[in-house]
């Protein structure tokens, strides 16, 4: 009898498309500069290790940042095409280097340039912008109290290098190179939500002083012989609300010393000192929120009939209140009939609705009678101004 081999052919299994994203960022130029930039600034520690080039110990999850730098290529190309605005401008020193989002020329300066790079209408002093993508989870935020300490510092480094040594002399640039070191008299921030595309702008005059502190900051790191001996400047991975630390390459090794299963932040108690000290502070916080528990008890029933609109700084509008659903149990039954799953002799919702969404079948729902979801308050900043 012959022998026959019989191959079997099976399906490759499908590629990723963020491989594909995750290879081509990582050979973005800005994801392989070694020298310390402006936007390493967030974190002390952080930047020490970018200035001695430790190789990073973890690889964070990129999609949401890698989605930022799509939104936020198209937004600076369109920018550049609709109104002339220099975009994605290099300035560098021998200390640190920065890519601008947008440089603003004011009439003077433009002026200085061949036609074919002036702006389509000059800024009315030259300003230096950040566009920032935000999630709609920090929109609020953002706009109720603008910028973070590290974001100013960024942009105050950028204006700084500007107003220092000018455009970095790099092919592309040189016709900003040659008119050398110009006066930024602005700091200006867009915000764009990534959810809804909302836009907020939060701008200030440029601070010299501000620029000073912002250029000691990287002065310290610099003298750094080792990047332990910097500061951790945020709270550390793995707590429920997440931190810069959770998308940080260097968690583990900023973070070392923790007992397997524990958190982190373990390793910032020593002896019974610090227990106490932490204790301390625990009790001091806990009795602060009940406080504030309690009060925020008390002014949300003092608004229950106030009708939605602004008042003041502060935007109201209400949730909720909508018929709430139930699993319709003879609609259920006759599904479960129909599908020839088994009906239980005795009526189990919960088991019939478990059962049915493993089978992948569709649970028939009901409004419940006299029943609403629960009135939820919602406070945002009002976009009107006293």
């Amino acid at each position: 009898m012959e022998n026959r081999v019989t191959a079997t052919l099976t399906e490759p299994a499908p590629v990723s498309i963020w491989d594909a994203a995750t290879a081509v960022d990582a050979r973005r130029p800005r994801s392989q500069q070694r020298q310390l930039g402006a936007s390493d600034t967030v974190c002390q520690r952080r930047a020490g290790y970018v200035v001695h080039q430790v190789p990073p110990t973890d690889a964070p999850d990129k999609k949401a940042a890698i989605l930022g730098t799509y939104i936020h290529a198209g937004l600076l190309e369109s920018a550049r095409t609709e109104y002339g605005w220099l975009v994605e401008r290099t300035v560098a020193d021998g200390r640190i280097r920065g890519h601008i989002d947008v440089v603003q020329l004011d009439a003077a300066t433009a002026a200085r340039l061949p036609k074919r790079h002036r702006p389509v209408q000059p800024a009315e002093v030259l300003t230096v912008e950040d566009v920032k993508t935000k999630s709609s989870r920090v929109w609020d935020r953002v706009v109720r109290y603008g910028p973070t300490a590290a974001e100013v510092r960024q942009v105050l480094l950028y204006a700084d290098l500007l107003r220092t040594v000018g455009f970095a002399d790099v092919p592309g640039q040189r016709y900003l190179h040659r008119i050398g070191p110009v006066d930024v008299q602005r700091i200006r921030f867009r915000f764009v939500c990534r959810d809804t595309g909302e836009e907020h702008i939060d701008e200030f005059d440029f601070d010299p002083w501000l620029a000073d502190e912002a250029r000691w900051w990287v002065d310290r790191v610099l003298e750094a012989d080792t990047p332990e001996e910097l500061s951790r400047d945020h709270d550390g991975p793995g707590l429920p609300t997440k931190t810069l630390c959770d998308y940080c390459p260097w968690a583990s090794a900023c973070w070392p010393g923790a007992a397997p299963g524990s958190p982190v932040q373990t390793v910032l108690v020593h002896d019974d000192e610090d227990r106490a000290a932490a204790l301390a502070e625990y009790v001091r916080h806990r009795e602060r929120e009940s406080t504030s528990k309690k009060r925020k008890q008390v002014l949300r029933a003092m608004l229950d009939d106030s009708p939605e609109g602004c008042y003041g700084d502060n935007a109201l509008s209400w949730g909720g209140g909508n018929p709430k659903e139930e699993p319709d149990v003879q609609a259920l039954v006759d599904t479960f009939e129909h599908a020839g799953l088994t009906v239980p002799m005795v009526p189990d919702v919960d088991g019939m609705v478990a059962v049915a969404r493993r089978a992948g079948v569709a649970v028939p729902m009901r409004n419940a009678a006299g029943q609403k979801t629960p009135r939820t308050i919602n406070v945002t900043r009002s976009r009107k101004r006293p």
